[in-house]
C-alpha cells in the first residue's frame, strides 16, 4: 500500500516539474521547492533530466526525451564565454532554462559561467551521448541519430574527449567540480566517475556513428576503449589482495619493468581502510595519478562501471559485496552515500577550501543521495543481486514522502535531511521510480547497460599477458 501510495505521489510530482517551450514538453526543473528562492534550481540540468529521461523511455513516452535531445544539440553551437573567452566546441550545457523576450520564447543555456566556481561540466556531453543511445534503444529511432547535425555533434563531442594532450594516460583528465561532485572536493585528474561515463559515452558513440567519417572515427574509439578498460581493471582495482601489494611497493622504480607504474607511496594508505575493506569485496579507487591514489570510495563511479562493462564480471560481484558488507556506511538510513569517507579536520580544509557546504558527512562530503537508487538498481539487476536494491528501496520508502523527496541526506549514516537540501528534488522522485521500473521490469536494463565486446576483450587478454610476463 505504501509502495502503491508513493508512486502515485512521486508521478504526479514528475508531472508538475516539466519544462514546456513553444508548447512542447523539453525536460524537468532540478527542484520545485516551495520554501526557498529557485535560483537555479528552476532550471533543466543535463545530469539532472537523465534519470527522468529513462524513466519516460521505459513508459513508452518518448517525445519528451527527443525533444531535450533537439533542443540541447542545437544549444551545443551556443556562443559558450567568460571574461571574452571562448570555450571550445562540443561542449553540451549544465543547464538551459526557458526565457520569455518580446512576447517570444528562447533556451538560454549555462555551461558553467554562472556556476558556483566557473568549472564547465564535463558529464554534460557524456550524459547527451548515452542518452541519445539509450532513446535510440528504446524507440529503434536510428534515423534522428543518424541525422547529419547529430552525426556532426557527436563527432566533436569525440573531437573534444579525445583530442592529444600533454598526457600519458587512456583517462579522460578534468579539474574538480566538472561532474556531479560540482564544487571542490579533491577529484581533480582522472576521477571514476567520468572514467565510467566517458566509457559509456564512447561506447554508445560506437552504435550511433554512421557513414565514412563514423567508420573512421570508429577505429579511434575502439582503440581508446580497449586501453581505458585494461587501464581502469589493472590500476584502479583495490581488493585486500591488492592493498597488500600496494603495501609492499617499492618507490621511485624507473623503465618498463617497474611494477609501481605511478609511484603510489604505501605509506599513503589510509589507516581507515586497512579496518574498512572486508576479506571479500572491492572497488574501483576514485582517481589515479602521478603518487596519488584516491582510496576514496564513489558511489556512482562504481555503479556507472557496472554498467557500462568497465568493471569486469568478477569486479562488478565485488563492488556489490563490498557494498552488502559495509551497507551501514554505505546504505544507511537513506540510500545511497555519495563517497566515503567524509574528508575532516585539516585535510578538509585543505580538499575543499573550508567548504561550509561541503562540512563533513554533508552534501557531497560523505552525504546520501537518494537519487543514486537507480543506478544502485541497475547495478543489482545486473549482477543478479536484486535483493539488495529491494532492501535498499524498502529503506527509501520509509523517509522520501515524509521528508517531501528532499536532496540528499546528512550524517556518517544519513539520519539527517540535508542542511541546505532542496524538497521536492526531481531527481530523486525520479531516481526512485526509475529504481522500482529496473527491479520490475529487468528488460529495460538495456537502455543504461553495455556487455564486453569479445574483440577488446581478446585484446585485453594479449595486453594482459605481457603486462604479466614483464612483471615475471
Amino acid at each position: 500500500m505504501q509502495a502503491t501510495f508513493l508512486v502515485k505521489e512521486a508521478w504526479e510530482l514528475l508531472e508538475k516539474s516539466m519544462v514546456y517551450f513553444r508548447g512542447r514538453p523539453v525536460g524537468t526543473v532540478a527542484a520545485r521547492d516551495p520554501y526557498v528562492e529557485a535560483l537555479n534550481y528552476d532550471q533543466c540540468f543535463m545530469r539532472d533530466f537523465v534519470p527522468c529521461a529513462l524513466l519516460f523511455l521505459t513508459n513508452g513516452r518518448s517525445e519528451i526525451v527527443r525533444n531535450f535531445l533537439i533542443e540541447t544539440l542545437a544549444l551545443q553551437s551556443s556562443d559558450k564565454q567568460m571574461d571574452s573567452f571562448n570555450a571550445g566546441q562540443g561542449l553540451m550545457p549544465a543547464s538551459f532554462k526557458v526565457e520569455l523576450w518580446d512576447e517570444e520564447q528562447y533556451l538560454t543555456a549555462d555551461f558553467g559561467e554562472h556556476a558556483i566556481g566557473r568549472v564547465t561540466p564535463v558529464d554534460s556531453c557524456l550524459w547527451w551521448l548515452i542518452l541519445l543511445r539509450a532513446y535510440v534503444k528504446a524507440t529503434g529511432d536510428i534515423a534522428l541519430a543518424h541525422q547529419p547535425e547529430f552525426q556532426h555533434s557527436i563527432m566533436l563531442i569525440l573531437k573534444l574527449c579525445l583530442a592529444d594532450r600533454f598526457d600519458m594516460y587512456p583517462t579522460m583528465l578534468v579539474p574538480d567540480g566538472a561532474f556531479m561532485i560540482d564544487r571542490r572536493m579533491g577529484v581533480y585528474g582522472h576521477p571514476l566517475e567520468i572514467q565510467a561515463l566517458f566509457y559509456g559515452a564512447l561506447c554508445s558513440a560506437r552504435e550511433l556513428l554512421s557513414g565514412r567519417r563514423g567508420e573512421f572515427y570508429k577505429q579511434i574509439v575502439n582503440q581508446r576503449l580497449s586501453v581505458l578498460n585494461l587501464h581502469i581493471r589493472q590500476y584502479y582495482w583495490i581488493d585486500l589482495k591488492r592493498l597488500n601489494e600496494i603495501y609492499h611497493f617499492r618507490g621511485e622504480e624507473f623503465g618498463e619493468t617497474a611494477i609501481n607504474k605511478f609511484n603510489i607511496y604505501p605509506e599513503s594508505i589510509p589507516y581507515w581502510l586497512t579496518e574498512w575493506i572486508p576479506e571479500t569485496g572491492g572497488y574501483l579507487a576514485g582517481n589515479l595519478g602521478p603518487a596519488q591514489m584516491d582510496f576514496r570510495f564513489f558511489t556512482l563511479g562504481n555503479l556507472m562501471a557496472i554498467n557500462s562493462s568497465l568493471a569486469s564480471d568478477r569486479e562488478s560481484q565485488s563492488i556489490m559485496d563490498l557494498i552488502e558488507q559495509r551497507w551501514q556506511d554505505l546504505v544507511g538510513y537513506m540510500p545511497m552515500k555519495i563517497c566515503f569517507p567524509a574528508v575532516e579536520d585539516l585535510e578538509w580544509k585543505i580538499l575543499t577550501g573550508c567548504d561550509p557546504k561541503n562540512v563533513p558527512w554533508s552534501y557531497h562530503n560523505g552525504g546520501n543521495w537518494p537519487v543514486l537508487l537507480w543506478s544502485f538498481a541497475a547495478a543489482a539487476v545486473k549482477t543478479g543481486r536484486t535483493e539488495l536494491a529491494w532492501r535498499a528501496l524498502e529503506i527509501a520508502e520509509r523517509r522520501l514522502s515524509e521528508d517531501e523527496w528532499a536532496e540528499y541526506y546528512d550524517g556518517r549514516n544519513g539520519r539527517l535531511v540535508g542542511k541546505a537540501s532542496r524538497k521536492f528534488q526531481t531527481w530523486s522522485i525520479a531516481g526512485y521510480l526509475l529504481a522500482r521500473e529496473f527491479l520490475e521490469h529487468p528488460e529495460h536494463l538495456a537502455l543504461i547497460s553495455f556487455t564486453d565486446d569479445p574483440e577488446m576483450l581478446e585484446w585485453m587478454g594479449y595486453a594482459r599477458n605481457g603486462y604479466d610476463s614483464q612483471k615475471c
